[in-house]
Order: structure tokens, then sequence, then C-alpha cells
């Protein structure tokens, strides 16, 4: 069995989520469950105090002012709720760049961020999430800490005795900011919704860090599931994950796989495949690629349709 580690204070902590027409009752649910964790984390000497800050990628405000200062005066564990709109759908890597950028401005107003929860606005976190994701980060080279989601647990593999895994999901992931300083962020030009943080994870990994997995660390994701009880993704989250699979593989130095996506892709029946050819293609006409990296595969690791070994199937 994994040992315990003690817990650790690593200071200020902003919790970052973007949103994209969500319902406001399950966000304020979200935010109750944030505000329970906020408190004992704080109260067990984990963190020094928690900041909430969304930005808002929706065709029209989720929020009010008046939704704002109600959510502010109910969470009296979250030292300030920030909201910011963006009046465009910025996807998920520009919009959590963009929310980064907005901590750098508090930065220089005087509130020093360590590390940054980065979660969607459907996770609620356990009263001792916190806590749990805190630990890891006494080892200095720890970069980024994922929690366990339920009630479908990601199946990506990861040593139990050390937490170590091959990538981080931001669905519910802590991070030291100092190391989203010096990979300056997000790969934003390349991924719009899907593998920006398994890029992000491997370039961390490409810089020493270590990428844990926390399964102490309980969340639920409150997902939308089909009739056979499994995720059952939107046709644009259908395309967006076809375009990344093909950017991943050109960017990590494995031309190989994008020739064989772009044969299945083409002749596929599938029409959000063929478009994610046609994109990738007027990308590399257009000289959008991104620079390619990682040509010994030190830290990219493509399993099938995978970004690393599974330990049981969705």
């Amino acid at each position: 069995m994994k040992k315990k580690i003690p817990i650790n204070k690593v200071g200020h902590v902003r919790i970052h989520s973007v949103l994209y027409g969500n319902e406001l009752d399950r966000i304020l649910t979200t935010i109750r469950h944030l505000n329970r964790a906020a408190d004992l984390a704080i109260g067990a000497g984990a963190v020094a105090s928690v900041t909430l800050v969304y930005g808002d990628s929706s065709p029209t405000p989720t929020f009010s002012k008046d939704d704002i200062e109600s959510i502010r005066a109910q969470s009296p564990a979250l030292a300030c709720v920030d909201y910011l709109f963006f009046d465009s759908n910025l996807g998920s890597a520009k919009g959590h760049n963009a929310l980064l950028a907005y901590a750098d401005e508090m930065t220089e107003a005087g509130t020093v961020t360590d590390h940054v929860l980065i979660m969607n606005p459907d996770v609620m976190l356990a009263p001792d999430a916190l806590i749990e994701l805190v630990r890891p980060f006494q080892d200095p080279l720890t970069g980024i800490v994922e929690a366990r989601q339920l009630p479908i647990e990601h199946p990506k593999d990861y040593d139990k005795s050390t937490g170590e895994t091959g990538w981080a999901t931001t669905a519910c992931a802590l991070i030291r900011m100092d190391v989203l300083h010096k990979l300056s962020g997000f790969d934003s030009e390349s991924f719009f919704l899907y593998c920006d943080d398994v890029d992000f994870s491997w370039r961390a990994r490409l810089n020493g860090y270590k990428v844990i997995y926390q399964p102490s660390a309980a969340v639920f994701h409150d997902k939308r599931l089909g009739p056979q009880g499994q995720w059952a993704p939107t046709s644009s989250e259908r395309y967006y994950s076809a375009e990344a699979a093909l950017l991943m593989a050109y960017k990590y130095s494995r031309l190989d796989i994008v020739e064989r996506l772009l044969k299945t892709f083409a002749t596929s029946t599938e029409s959000h495949l063929n478009k994610a050819a046609e994109s990738y293609i007027q990308r590399k006409k257009d000289g959008r690629l991104p620079e390619a990296i990682d040509a010994a595969g030190k830290v990219a690791h493509f399993e099938g349709d995978f970004y690393t070994k599974h330990r049981f199937g969705l």
C-alpha cells in the first residue's frame, strides 16, 4: 500500500474553470463543494488561501454581477471569486491561458499564486480533495497532481507506489505556477478542446517534472452518460479529438501515425474524421503545424488510440 505523504502547505491556490453553456444550478453546486474543500484545506494547514476564477466562453454571460456577489457572500472560505466574460469561444487551452494571464495581473497587484487548480465546471470536490492533491508536492520535482474522477475513473495506468503517470487530465489537476510559466501555458495554437493537457504533461516531463495521479483525491465528474452507462461525446467533441490526434502525432515526431490517421480519416464515412483530415492538410499548407519535438520518444507514448497504457477499458 502506498505510504501516505504528510500534508504540505503550498501557499495560495487559484482555481481556474472555463465555462461554455453550463447550467447555473450545477455550477453553484460545484462552488459549494469547492468552498467546503477550501475550508478544510485551510484549516488543515494544506493551503494558505484559495480563490476561484471563472472564464466564460459562452455566447452570453452565465453570471450577472448580482450572481457573483451572491456567490462571494455564500463562499466564506474563498478569499475571492472572480468572473471574466470572454465574449468569444476560446476553447480549453486558450481559455486557460487567458485565466493565467489574469493571474499574472493579480501577481503584479500583490496576490502571488503558488499553484493553480484547473478543473471542469462540472467537477465536485470531495471535502478532503484539496488536502490530498497537495501532498505529492513535498517532492520538489512534482509538477502536476491529478485527482481521481468518479464515477467513471480515467483508465490511465500509473505507478502504484509513486503515483507517476504518463499524463494528467485537466478535468481536475493541481499545477505549480512556476511550471505553467516555464512551459508558457498551454499550446493554444495547436489544441482547441482536446489533448492540450496531454501535450502540457509531456512537455512538463521533458523538462524534468513528475506527473502524479493521486487516487486519494476524489472528485465527482458529472458527465452525461449514454444508455449503456458510457460517456457519449458530442459531434464537436469527436471532431476536436480527431484533429488533436493528428496534431499530437505530428508534434511528437510520429509521422508514421500521422500518415496512418490521414489515410483512415480521409476514407472514412464519418464526416468529422474527413473534416479533421482536411483541417490538418490545410494547416500544413499554411505552415501552421507545431514544431516537432521529442524525436527520441522520451515521453511520448502512443498506445493505439490512447496516449499511455490503460489499466482497463471504458
